[in-house]
């Protein structure tokens, strides 16, 4: 059993990462949350995992954060909910907001998530409304205009990834990545954009963060023509 993993960052693709360690590249399947706040490649990480064995595939999850990893356990040990299907649920609400989604019964915000039905979503809530008390359902702010780039070591680069990361986990953009998932839109590349876009947009709502994410999306297409 791999319980976690530290190591260089060789790759981000769609919904997974590459992390080098001992000589071996581990192809390690991670949720949006957990993409938007790693590093880019080249940097040392550590993720908690979860491996998963069967018959014909070996799997393996990472999270940064350990309450994930905890959402995530107990979402696959629910009848009928498998490991993509559980990394689609935090895929799609950070680990704050799935709780508070379960708390409120708000079945409508469950079934927004991909592959997640109206069946699925009112299990969860039966199953796991008395186990979620571990997590706070404050879901944090986003950084308020006076917070500028980190002094010391690492500059105005640092204050950027530091912004990004706490923007990372506000609502606002876990709002822009799941409408942008619902399009249809990879989570992984969804999360992409929206960081990158969000990093100039200022105290914007969600759903400014969406056009402007949709404007740099659709441009190839439009080129192209």
């Amino acid at each position: 059993m791999i319980a976690c993993l530290r190591g260089t960052l060789l790759e981000r693709g769609d919904g997974f990462v590459v992390v080098e360690a001992g000589g071996v590249g581990y192809q390690v399947q991670v949720s949006t949350s957990a993409f938007v706040a790693l590093p880019e490649t080249g940097v040392e990480v550590k993720l908690h995992t979860r491996h998963i064995v069967r018959e014909d595939a070996q799997l393996l999850f990472g999270f940064v954060d350990r309450d994930e990893l905890r959402v995530f356990d107990l979402l696959i040990a629910v009848n009928g909910v498998g490991p993509r299907i559980a990394i689609a649920v935090l895929s799609g609400l950070s680990p704050a907001r799935f709780a508070r989604a379960v708390r409120d019964e708000n079945i409508a915000a469950i079934t927004a998530v991909p592959s997640v039905g109206r069946k699925t979503a009112e299990r969860l809530v039966v199953e796991l409304r008395d186990k979620l008390a571990f997590l706070s359902m404050l879901v944090p702010a986003p950084p308020g205009p006076d917070e500028g780039p980190d002094e010391g070591a690492g500059g105005a680069g640092s204050g950027r990834a530091r912004r990004s990361r706490v923007l990372g986990r506000s609502e606002r953009y876990d709002d822009a990545v799941a409408a942008l998932v619902t399009l249809g839109y990879p989570a992984a590349q969804a999360a992409d954009v929206v960081r990158r876009v969000s990093e100039d947009a200022g105290d914007v709502a969600a759903q400014d963060l969406v056009k402007k994410a949709l404007a740099v999306l659709v441009r190839p297409t439009l080129v192209a023509r």
